[in-house]
């Protein structure tokens, strides 16, 4: 399980997700941030404070959120 960054983000990139982040998985991507899903704990720090609601868990994301988790992870494959 791990958190996924959505569209809310690109309009947004506060950045107060990687603040929190105990585990440093979240990095700043070229429209977004991005959460890596193989080092994300699931803890919730960053959930907790986006300020757009921006992050979901990768079990309640909706259909049309799901291409977020493939950016994530295409975005960390190049990284």
């Amino acid at each position: 399980m791990a958190f996924v960054i959505t569209a809310p983000c690109q309009d947004e990139m506060a950045g107060e997700c990687v603040e929190v982040c105990p585990v440093d998985c979240i990095e700043k991507g070229p429209d977004q941030y991005y959460i890596d899903p193989e080092i994300c704990i699931n803890c919730g720090a960053c959930l907790s404070v986006c300020p757009v609601s921006a992050i979901v868990e990768d079990f309640d994301m909706m259909p049309d959120e799901e291409k977020y988790l493939k950016a994530a992870e295409e975005f960390f494959k190049r990284s």
